[in-house]
């Protein structure tokens, strides 16, 4: 088979699209022929050398992919040869196959064609198990989403219009707040021209935003923090904006806020398990029924993985960017 592999860490040239070994699935394990990956920014820092895979995984890039099961391992139940699946990788999704743990594997969900199904797996877990898990979410809450135009983004604000919250989000363009607007956001703010704690705090009577979805980590730590509605909840899931911040504990205090940071890639395998799990009882049905759908900015060949890492370096797209096999 073909893969994406990094001979050396560097720019978006260091991809090289080469033949490689076909992996093959073990105790517990299943093997997809895959149809497209997505380009997640996690991939670029592994490629930059910043972001190595977790012990076992595959040294190949791609956090989820879509395709059809071609083998079945000892062990597994529930699966058949040629079922359309979707599923979170620790590694291994820009390839032609893959081995995936049985307990990763979603069914790709009614209405959403194997390729688009790609573009879930990596960011409908890390909505639902930080959004929802971990900071509970609950109808008639505002969720503030910074990167509302990313895919995570996208994904968050419609879950979130899905359970009856309110959803604010930065994005840095008319185009990109737009776009939110059209998948529900209520709140738009313009990160390049507007102060979004006075945004968030004018929208809401002064009480702020009762969950907040943040990518950039150290840079929005402390105005995150003043953001928040008393008994707030702050998940952190990237450090775009830098590793380490000052953080407020008194202003914490006074609103018995809460912050968490999590990751996916580096969990036990039956911690993920249970957020696949959680995310086909809670979300899948939601795409039968309309509610949610993939947002794919577009489709790349997988061998050209570079122009994929240069358009997400960039901020040069809207939701997701695909990677196909053919």
């Amino acid at each position: 088979m073909h893969a994406i592999t990094i001979p050396e860490p560097g720019g978006p040239e260091a991809l090289v699209w080469a033949e490689v070994p076909d992996p093959q699935p073990g105790e517990g394990e299943v093997l997809v022929e895959v149809a497209a990956s997505a380009v997640n920014r996690a991939d670029i820092m592994q490629r930059q050398g910043f972001y190595d895979p977790p012990p076992g995984a595959s040294l190949y890039p791609g956090l989820e992919c879509s395709g059809r099961v071609a083998e079945v391992g000892p062990g597994v139940s529930g699966w058949a040869v040629g079922d359309e699946v979707c599923a979170l990788l620790a590694g291994g999704g820009y390839a032609e196959k893959v081995v995936v743990p049985a307990g990763q594997l979603l069914p790709v969900p009614r209405g959403v064609d194997v390729k688009g199904a790609a573009a879930l797996p990596e960011v409908v877990c890390t909505v639902w198990s930080n959004v929802f898990m971990v900071a509970h979410l609950r109808p008639g809450e505002t969720l503030l989403v910074h990167g509302g135009s990313s895919g995570i983004g996208t994904m968050a604000i419609q879950l979130a219009k899905a359970v009856g919250a309110k959803v604010a989000v930065t994005a840095g363009t008319k185009e990109k707040l737009e776009r939110c607007a059209e998948l529900g956001a209520d709140i738009l703010i313009n990160y390049r021209e507007q102060d979004f704690v006075a945004e968030v705090k004018d929208a809401t009577g002064g009480a702020g935003a009762d969950v907040i979805l943040d990518n950039m980590g150290a840079k929005y730590l402390d105005r995150n923090v003043q953001a928040l509605a008393v008994n707030g909840r702050l998940a952190i899931i990237g450090m775009q904006g830098g590793r380490k911040g000052e953080l407020n504990i008194g202003t914490l205090l006074a609103k018995r806020a809460a912050v968490s940071a999590t990751s996916l890639r580096a969990r036990p395998l039956e911690e993920k398990a249970a957020i696949v799990a959680a995310v086909k009882e809670h979300v899948w049905p939601l795409f039968a029924g309309g509610h949610v759908r993939p947002v794919v900015d577009r489709e790349l060949p997988m061998s050209e993985a570079a122009d994929g890492h240069r358009v997400v370096e960039e901020s040069g797209h809207i939701g997701k960017v695909l990677l196909v096999t053919s």
